[in-house]
């Protein structure tokens, strides 16, 4: 029995980037590649339905709680640095006494 064969995400794009040019058939670029042609039209298919999303604008939940997790981080980053001048300045006055 043989085994099944995976293939990265590149790899499916260029194939279905390929097919949707239409330079060369499906059946040649089957042979070529050793990959099934259903597989080929199948990444073909799947391309051209979510081509949209390549454009829209819209972010990810994750994108904006990174973006406001990384706000809050520099907030505090300035706040312990106000801090550690403070305490710089207050012990040079307490050493000098």
């Amino acid at each position: 029995m043989s085994r099944r064969s995976k293939f990265d995400e590149n790899f499916k794009a260029r194939l279905a980037l390929e097919a949707i040019k239409g330079e060369k058939t499906i059946s040649e670029l089957s042979g070529e590649y050793g990959v099934h042609p259903n597989m080929i039209r199948l990444w073909k298919k799947k391309m051209l339905e979510e081509a949209h999303s390549i454009f829209t604008r819209k972010q990810d939940p994750q994108i904006n709680e990174l973006k406001d997790l990384t706000e809050e981080l520099y907030k505090k980053i300035g706040k312990q640095n106000i801090d550690l001048e403070f305490l710089k300045t207050k012990y040079k006055q307490m050493k000098d006494l």
